[in-house]
């Protein structure tokens, strides 16, 4: 019984040494995360044709805290951007700048009256970083162009007629004719009988006439629609509204393709996450070095006790 109660102190004082550890982590953990800004997120963002600079614009009020601006390393569009400046700018009571939006739209028919119908001469509009204002149609910038064809596909059909016919012998008969670029096919023959008298008064004979009529297709193209642009130009402002604007500018550098012997290693083995077997067995060993020293103790106690017998 002796024994057990000795091996059980000893666990207890263990799990007591440990303890504290795992409060105080807990605690830089809550810590951490009370004093860890809110993160601010940007107004609109920039980037040069090149894609070697990009801008992120941030507005802040005064409540909102700039340590909370993104500042690490990113990937984006092929390039990998690092943090090489931030600016700060008093954005002005009222801020302002021309503009110019473009608008398309389908239109039925190109005639200019039918197009100005669907472009009112003014409109309201609001830019991606919220400055509004009233923009003005500019009429020399209207485009039509078509934005598509259709086909249709109609019957068509021409009339022959061949007069003074022996017989009523088809053989006779074309069985196809041209018309207006198009072949016509035979579809059906009118015969019509000719009495035909000679000049002395005795009959020749029945004579006959065959009108013939072909038919055939014709398929025509035609304008489903127009695509019209126009511009609209004029000044959008806002007022600023007590804010501060910040300019993250990130510098980009083009990636580089990895190659599977970069990610082997030099050596060509792939690389291994030791940190994620030696963390365990690290726990493990403080659990048993506990163990052993409470058993050490244990083991001396004993032996002084019998040496006191």
């Amino acid at each position: 019984m002796k024994h057990k109660l000795t091996l059980c102190a000893a666990v207890l004082c263990l799990t007591m040494a440990l303890v504290p550890s795992a409060l105080a982590a807990e605690a830089a953990a809550v810590t951490e995360a009370n004093t860890t800004p809110q993160v601010c997120y940007p107004t609109s963002v920039t980037q040069s044709e090149d894609g070697t600079e990009l801008r992120k614009m941030y507005d802040l009020g005064p409540a909102d805290d700039p340590a909370g601006i993104p500042r690490s390393d990113f990937e984006q569009d092929g390039f990998r951007y690092t943090l090489v400046d931030v600016l700060k700018q008093e954005l002005p009571e009222r801020e302002s700048r021309q503009h110019t939006e473009t608008v398309t739209l389908e239109s039925k028919n190109k005639d200019m009256e039918s197009i100005l119908a669907l472009l009112p001469p003014e409109k309201e509009f609001i830019t991606e970083d919220g400055l509004s204002g009233t923009l003005s149609l500019q009429l020399e910038t209207v485009q039509v162009e078509v934005s598509g064809y259709g086909s249709s596909t109609r019957e068509v059909s021409a009339t022959r007629s061949y007069p003074n016919l022996a017989n009523q012998d088809t053989a006779n008969i074309p069985k196809t004719i041209e018309e207006d670029g198009r072949t016509l096919t035979l579809q059906a023959i009118d015969w019509q009988t000719d009495n035909t008298a000679a000049t002395d008064g005795y009959t020749l004979g029945d004579r006959f006439t065959a009108v013939a009529t072909y038919t055939g297709s014709a398929t025509s193209s035609y304008v489903k629609g127009y695509t019209v642009t126009a511009d609209y130009t004029g000044t959008v402002s806002r007022i600023a509204l007590n804010k501060t604007r910040y300019v993250a500018i990130f510098e980009g550098t083009p990636l580089q393709p990895v190659t599977p012997e970069a990610e082997q290693g030099v050596s060509g083995v792939a690389q291994f996450n030791w940190a994620a077997i030696l963390v365990p067995f690290g726990v493990v060993a403080l659990a048993g070095a506990g163990i052993g020293a409470a058993l050490f103790l244990k083991r001396r106690r004993e032996t002084t006790e019998e040496d006191a017998e």
